[in-house]
């Protein structure tokens, strides 16, 4: 009954056809899954012991490709098919499933069946799960959120009928008693976020939670491809971010600026990424960066700065620039709120002078609502809009971020909502003008590029930027480009990653 099921590439793949739909859950491409288990030591494939698990089955597609190679690799051992696929699927490839319809949807991709206890399963099972498992799991509530994942209990508080999403693999204190066993391999495509109840459509991210349990398991390797928005940082990804750039384990991370790169149809800021985390390895990260087709390949360590800088041809530029600062921009710009003011701030008929959203612009704020615990209030300021490059998600594309229309000198005596952070404040106008024009550079803007995997700017993003202390004149690239001795080569990939908008 098994025969040729594995061993024909069909066209369309059913799978690859469910990469490429929009939903909030992604499914991987199985061209994808093939390239992350290209990472692996091809010989764990002819290895009757090796053993497999992927903790956030949605279609079943790593293990269908993991099975794949495994009945080709164990041919000598097993020679009968039957005998092969008995053995691979009972003893060497487990899956837990995020819903109860993405486990039937797994085991048919694997089983050939739902139902692997029936006629119609490539290799029969005593029960109807297999060794792909789903079990409806209840967050815990405390003070409105899930302890395990942080999902908000006003939108996941359900009842039977629908799902919890709370994902097994992530909501146990001990992920190993649910198979009882170890595993060789972990390899998935987590679950990516959930919301947290926050204003409009906020959202907790969760697939760190998944990469670490998975590191709990001491597996001797894992593969993960998630949203590369960690590399900065940012919401519950802070602590994650210094362990995962300070984990000498991974041994290979390959970086896709353009999420529609990786997965088709799919549109999501900042990128993908997946990886190698090699539990017997020590050493230095193989970094590949995908860009317009070619992968660009350099051996770094991944903590040499705080923030990841995903383009390997950036590295040297960031470097070189860095060496001859003697301050940066991050501990001169501003806090968000840096009034005190939210963006939902009401204008107000009269008070002191405030710059809102564009569609309002110049209105007024109360007095007494202003925080100017920074001194802001009575300097000439330049304040840019938090989130500058709204709208874009693929970074592979040239970036803007700064220019005369998103951004405002306010005067002494004008203050700004959260809509805007204060990049500098000043005593003259002269000064702020100077400083501006520092800023528009398309030098400054390309080092500001290297911290951003968002449409949202923060202070933390302007680490790479030297802060120049005095400003006075007009700034040129051509006079950072002597002053940072940047060559002709690196000022050409610099000018190719930014672009100006309305004639700068």
């Amino acid at each position: 009954m098994a025969e040729g099921l594995f061993e024909n590439v069909y066209n369309p793949d059913v799978l690859s056809c469910l990469a490429n739909l929009s939903n909030d859950e992604v499914f991987t491409p199985p061209e994808v899954v093939n390239q992350m288990l290209d990472m692996l030591p091809q010989e764990l494939f002819s290895d009757p012991d090796t053993t497999f698990l992927d903790p956030a089955c949605k279609t079943g597609v790593f293990l269908r490709e993991t099975a794949k190679r495994l009945i080709k690799g164990l041919e000598p051992q097993f020679p009968d098919l039957q005998e092969r696929i008995d053995h691979i699927f009972h003893k060497q490839l487990f899956g837990i499933a995020i819903t109860e319809l993405t486990s039937l949807l797994s085991r048919r991709g694997l089983y050939c069946s739902k139902y692997p206890n029936s006629n119609y399963s490539v290799s029969r099972f005593d029960d109807a799960q297999g060794n792909i498992h789903f079990k409806r799991i209840n967050h815990k509530w405390e003070k409105g959120k899930c302890v395990y994942c942080g999902a908000s209990e006003s939108q996941y508080e359900r009842g039977d009928e629908l799902e919890t999403h709370a994902y097994e693999w992530i909501h146990t204190i001990k992920p190993e008693e649910i198979f009882n066993m170890k595993f060789d391999v972990i390899i998935s495509n987590p679950p990516y976020q959930l919301s947290d109840g926050g204003n409009g459509k906020s959202a907790k991210p969760i697939y760190q939670h998944f990469v670490n349990t998975a590191k709990k398991m001491k597996p001797r390797y894992i593969s993960m491809v998630i949203p590369s928005r960690w590399f900065s940082g940012g919401k519950g990804l802070d602590d994650f971010r210094r362990e995962m750039l300070s984990d000498k384990r991974i041994k290979k991370l390959v970086d896709y600026e353009n999420f529609k790169d990786i997965f088709p149809g799919v549109d999501l800021a900042g990128g993908a990424c997946y990886f190698l985390w090699d539990r017997d390895y020590a050493g230095i990260c193989e970094v590949a960066n995908y860009k317009e087709g070619v992968f660009s390949v350099s051996n770094r360590y991944l903590d040499e700065y705080d923030i990841f800088i995903r383009q390997n041809m950036a590295v040297n530029i960031v470097k070189k620039v860095t060496s001859k600062a003697t301050a940066l921009l991050s501990d001169r710009v501003s806090a968000r709120k840096p009034f005190g003011l939210p963006t939902n701030y009401p204008p107000q008929d009269c008070g002191v002078p405030c710059w809102f959203i564009q569609k309002i612009g110049l209105k007024y704020a109360n007095k007494n609502d202003i925080d100017n615990s920074k001194g802001y209030l009575n300097k000439w300021k330049f304040i840019v809009p938090k989130a500058p490059i709204a709208g874009q998600t693929d970074f592979s594309k040239p970036v803007a971020f700064y220019y005369d229309g998103n951004t405002k000198i306010a005067k002494p005596g004008e203050c700004c909502t959260e809509s805007f952070i204060v990049l500098g404040a000043f005593d003259t106008e002269e000064e702020v003008k100077a400083y501006r024009s520092y800023i528009f550079t398309k030098t400054v803007r390309f080092l500001l590029l290297q911290t951003v995997v968002s449409q949202d700017v923060t202070k933390k993003n302007f680490c790479f930027i030297p802060d120049l202390g005095s400003y006075s004149g007009i700034y040129t690239d051509e006079q950072l480009c002597k002053m940072w001795e940047i060559t002709t080569d690196e000022w050409n990939y610099i000018d190719s990653r930014i672009y100006n908008i309305g004639g700068e």
